[in-house]
C-alpha cells in the first residue's frame, strides 16, 4: 500500500514497523479510514466487530481465509460495502 502511495496505518497484536509503517497495538479511533483489509481468522475478527464497525470504513477487504459471513451481515447493516478478495493482487492490478 505505501509503495502505491496509499497513506496506511497499521493494527496488529504486536509492535512493530513494516514498510515504514509503525504497527498500532492498542485500538486507536483512525478518522477518515476508506478501507481496512483484514488479515484475521473469522474467530479473531469477532472482538473487532464493533470497532471496525466504528471507524465507519467505505469497504472492508477478507483477504483470503478471511472469509466471513457473520462480519459480512453487520456491515451491510451498517452499509459498509465489503469484497472477498487479495489486497495485494487488487493493488497489483489497479483494482484497489
Amino acid at each position: 500500500m505505501v509503495a502505491n502511495k496509499i497513506e496506511t496505518v497499521a493494527f496488529g497484536l504486536k509492535q512493530g514497523s513494516v514498510a515504514g509503517v509503525n504497527i498500532d497495538v492498542e485500538l486507536v479511533n483512525y478518522k477518515d479510514i476508506n478501507t481496512v483489509t483484514l488479515y484475521l481468522n473469522p474467530k479473531r475478527q469477532e472482538s473487532y466487530y464493533n470497532y471496525i464497525i466504528a471507524l465507519k470504513p467505505e469497504r472492508v477487504i477478507f483477504n483470503p481465509g478471511t472469509e466471513n459471513p457473520e462480519f459480512y451481515k453487520l456491515l451491510k447493516q451498517n452499509n459498509i460495502a465489503f469484497e472477498v478478495a487479495c489486497t495485494l493482487v487488487l493493488l497489483s492490478t489497479n483494482q484497489y
